[in-house]
């Protein structure tokens, strides 16, 4: 069994002390790491988050879906190019008025215990789950589920109460994780989170809340044995101790870490670093009530950010400046439409309500610190952006996991720095959910916008819905729904070693690593 071996542990069993290595011990350390280094079946990860529980239709925690993805599989994947393809299922066929999907079920799948996956587990998990007291977020994705008709073992049949056409896109998409009926019925919730399984490349063999992750390979996986044996994350949530960690060599590969730290670690030997755009949006959360139930002092707020200042400061220019909350190249997205960067404007707007830099008007602000790259130094540079124009932001630090809590108590701030995800790229999960006052994910309520935004969850035509949104989302931002700032964009820092598959939306999967 190959393993890798902390440098405190090497130095002790090599008889080493931190002081008393000389030149000759020296060499012989160096010898001893290569040797580990040519022999080794691990990956270590330095990650930002912990999972908020092990039970994946939990909680939609966009961060952690990579984590998940190595223990639990999905109906559907995404190759790097964010197409759909085949995995648990693998045929689909969407009925033309989007009530009815049906699915083919992959034969011969086991879950981590040698139980056989089946049609009646993906019953149990995208309907029957949604019927009992489970608090669970897919009760919302697949709120519109009014049956699923198992024909076979493996072909099944999903009955909807009014059209879902993006029930494809959510077969890969956050919480959509098959979990086994017969398990989780006999241990429970809190039995299967404290001993979960799933049909993944991975079983988890050791959890520290807060601190490690260790999962070891699924040699019965049904996909093939993933390259690495053993995968570890290490929970670090300051993006300092994360570049110390990367630095150090305590971890192979970590993310969401300063651009600046990107580019000084660049230039070690034997580390890599990079900028990759993906398919999240870096916005302002909006209420529509409070400080925020002002048109004016909404519009004026947008008016007065410099997102190209924004972009050159935090992102080397790499994080594409955004007038709508979805990003370049997805179906929503309007390339010809423009919200302007413009301080006398925004001033204007707010004269119209009696506030101006004399009289500023108040508003709250909520950040994370260190969830996505610069994002607490970002949340400062809009501050003063206000400022000068008249307005005050009580800027208030908040953790990831409270955002989420906050949100789904409608005890957000007027303002919210967040990153949006949405891996598939399609407008629903943009706009729909961002705006939907009927969900829990968005912070704004008024009807005049989300009244728009229901209609278009029951268009099944897609060009139809597509053009929909393209509408929303330019009449979203003109009346300060929504505030869009940046395409996201991802910092990761590894070993020049250690290779990985990129995806579009920034998933670092594990089991695609390899060490060259």
């Amino acid at each position: 069994m190959t393993f890798e071996l902390e440098r405190r542990t090497l130095l002790r069993m090599l008889g080493l002390g931190a002081g008393g290595l000389g030149a000759a011990g020296a060499g012989t350390l160096a010898g001893c790491l290569a040797a580990f280094a040519q022999e080794k079946d691990a990956v270590t990860i330095g990650w930002p988050v912990d999972v908020p529980a092990w039970d994946p239709n939990q909680r939609f925690t966009p961060e952690v879906q990579v984590i998940y993805k190595l223990v639990f599989d999905q109906p559907l994947g995404q190759n790097p190019k964010l197409d759909l393809v085949p995995n648990l299922v693998t045929k689909w066929e969407l009925a033309k008025d989007a009530l009815s999907l049906t699915v083919e079920l992959r034969d011969g799948v086991k879950f981590h215990n040698g139980d056989p996956m089946t049609a009646e587990d993906f019953r149990y998990t995208f309907f029957e789950r949604l019927q009992g007291p489970d608090k669970i977020d897919t009760k919302n994705s697949w709120r519109k589920v009014s049956d699923i008709e198992v024909q076979s073992p493996t072909k099944a049949v999903m009955k909807f109460s009014s059209p879902a056409p993006t029930a494809p896109q959510w077969l890969a998409f956050l919480g959509s994780y098959v979990v086994p009926k017969k398990y989780m019925t006999q241990a429970g919730v809190d039995g299967f989170n404290q001993k979960p399984i799933g049909t993944g490349p991975y079983k988890l063999v050791d959890y520290q809340l807060n601190a490690r992750i260790v999962l070891e390979r699924n040699d019965d996986y049904w996909g093939g044995r993933a390259p690495i044996k053993r995968v570890t994350f290490e929970i670090i949530k300051d993006p300092s101790a994360r570049v110390a960690a990367i630095q150090s060599g305590q971890v192979d590969l970590t993310t969401n870490v300063p651009v600046r730290e990107v580019g000084r670690l660049q230039h070690e030997p034997n580390l890599a670093g990079e900028i990759n755009p993906i398919t999240r949006v870096i916005l302002l959360q909006c209420r529509n009530d409070q400080g925020f139930a002002d048109d004016n002092v909404r519009l004026a707020a947008h008016h007065a950010i410099n997102k190209d200042a924004l972009s050159k400061a935090f992102y080397a220019g790499a994080a594409v400046p955004l007038s709508v909350p979805v990003t370049p190249g997805t179906p929503g997205y309007l390339p010809d439409f423009r919200f302007a960067y413009d301080p006398a404007l925004a001033k204007q707007l707010l004269a119209k309500s009696g506030f101006g830099p004399d009289k500023p008007a108040t508003i709250g602000f909520a950040s994370t610190n260190g969830q996505f790259p610069s994002d607490y130094d970002i949340a400062r540079a809009i501050v003063q952006m206000w400022k000068e124009v008249g307005i005050n932001a009580d800027l208030q630090t908040i953790e990831y996991s409270k955002y989420f809590e906050l949100n789904r108590g409608d005890k957000l701030p007027e303002a919210t720095l967040y990153s949006w995800d949405n891996a598939t790229g399609d407008p629903e999960i943009y706009t729909g959910y961002l705006l939907n006052p009927k969900l829990p994910f968005s912070a704004w309520k008024g009807m005049d916008v989300g009244a728009k935004v229901l209609d278009l969850f029951n268009i099944a035509d897609y060009q139809t819905r597509i053009a929909g949104y393209k509408d929303i989302n330019k009449y979203a931002v003109e009346h300060g729904a929504t505030i869009p700032l940046l395409q996201s964009v991802q910092t990761l820092v590894r070993k020049k070693n250690l290779s990985y598959e990129k995806y579009g939306n920034g998933w670092v999967l594990a089991n695609t690593m390899k060490w060259g």
